[in-house]
This record gives C-alpha cells, structure tokens and sequence, in this order.
C-alpha cells in the first residue's frame, strides 16, 4: 500500500521540537509530527487542588488541559470545550502522572496546556510526547532554585497512534489515513517499552489479534524514536 505521504508502513512523519517557546512557563515546547503542531506550556503552582488539600497529603499533582486552536483545521474550531477536548485531557494528565512520583513532586501543581496550532492527526500523541518534556524542563527549573532536592522522575513517556487502514497497518497516521481508518489506536509507552495506557477503537471492522500484535510492534519501533528525539531535546538544554 502506498500512503498518502509516500512513508512505509513502519516509517514515522518527520519529529521537530523546540523548547522556550514561551518566556513565562516554567517549561514550553513546541511539537511537530509532520503537519500537526502542539504548544506545551507547563506552569507550577506553589498549591494543589482542593480536593487534594483535603486529604492532608504532602503529594502534587500534574493535570493537563487541551484544546485546538481556531485556526487549527480547515473551518474555525469554537474555543468552547467539547467532549472529545476533555477527554484527550484526561488522557495527557494520566500519562504524565504515571511519569512521575507524586510524593516526590511536593504540594504544588504542575499544569500542562497543550493548545493545537496545526491538526493534521495525531494530536493527542504529540501532546503526550511534548508535554513530557515541558514538564521535565518545569522540574529542572524548581531543581535550579533549590525547591526540589530530587528529581520525581520515574521514567519518560511518550506516545504515538497506529491504525488499520486498507488492510494495511501502519504507524503514525496523518488526518487522510485517521480519518479513513478501519481500526485506530493509541499507546502510550514508557522507555522500556511497557504501556501505560491503550486505547483501541473498531472504526469499521473488528480487528484480530494478528493486527494487534502488528500495531504493539509499529507502536514500540515509533516510541524508540521518540525518547531518542527526548533525550536529545533535553540534553541540548
């Protein structure tokens, strides 16, 4: 099968990543796989929610917030929230919070904003990917000023989609190849290639073991070349 974009089945779109987009957050990244664009903006709060608070823990918390830009697909995108944005966020918050030990975060809040500036699939993924490394950058600030005295680290993250499309299984589909798919998943992979969450979903027909096995396979060659992408962001820096 031939895609839209003449890559192989197993072939990821070409990663860029920038850091210190934004002067304020305590880390920013801007991520792009392909055409799709994210801003990941990780912000620290000397506080944690309320319900936390109630608690009487001494743990943080890391939350993520998402939402598309206007502009960011043909037609105007409304600002107002949809379901779909809430629960993408609740998918980066949980990837992020399985990154890192909570204890060690101390009694703040690390909130990533990630706000789309280009669609074109995939947007949850670089999402993911970036806002890891946003708050990576967010940890090292509070490292520098003494407010951390080690790294609540466990492991990086980073994520990435396969589908099945035309009974082809292919790695990191674009918008034509999503939107067309049989099949769409998402994992999210820690850097010893365990999962720390799948989603899966029969767009049109059932899939079998077999296309499952193929896409854990494609999932686990595209995360190896997104954490060497991440350690090489952050060693630059």
């Amino acid at each position: 099968m031939t895609r839209p974009d003449g890559r192989s089945p197993n072939q990821m779109r070409p990663v860029e990543i920038r850091t210190g987009i934004q002067k304020d957050p305590a880390g920013s990244v801007q991520i792009s796989f392909g055409n799709t664009v994210v801003l990941c903006a990780a912000t620290i709060e000397e506080r944690v929610p309320e319900w936390l608070a109630r608690q009487g823990s001494d743990r943080g918390w890391i939350t993520g917030e998402y939402s598309m830009l206007p502009g960011s697909t043909p037609g105007r995108v409304p600002r107002k929230k949809r379901g779909r944005a809430e629960e993408i966020q609740r998918l980066i918050g949980r990837s992020l919070r399985a990154a890192f030990d909570l204890n060690k975060l101390g009694p703040r809040t690390i909130t990533v904003d990630c706000d789309v500036i280009q669609a074109d699939g995939g947007t949850r993924t670089a999402s993911i990917t970036g806002g890891y490394i946003a708050v990576e950058l967010a940890i090292r600030k509070l490292q520098n000023e003494g407010k951390l005295p080690a790294s609540p680290t466990r492991w990086p993250i980073c994520a990435v989609s396969c589908v099945l499309v035309n009974g082809q299984v292919v790695l990191d589909p674009d918008y034509i190849e999503d939107s067309s798919a049989d099949v769409d998943m998402n994992f999210v992979l820690d850097a010893e290639s365990r999962f720390v969450e799948i989603q899966g979903t029969a767009e049109g027909i059932p899939f079998s073991q077999k296309d499952l096995s193929e896409m854990i396979d494609l999932a686990q060659q595209g995360a190896h070349q997104l954490f060497a992408k991440q350690q090489e962001i952050l060693a630059a820096v």
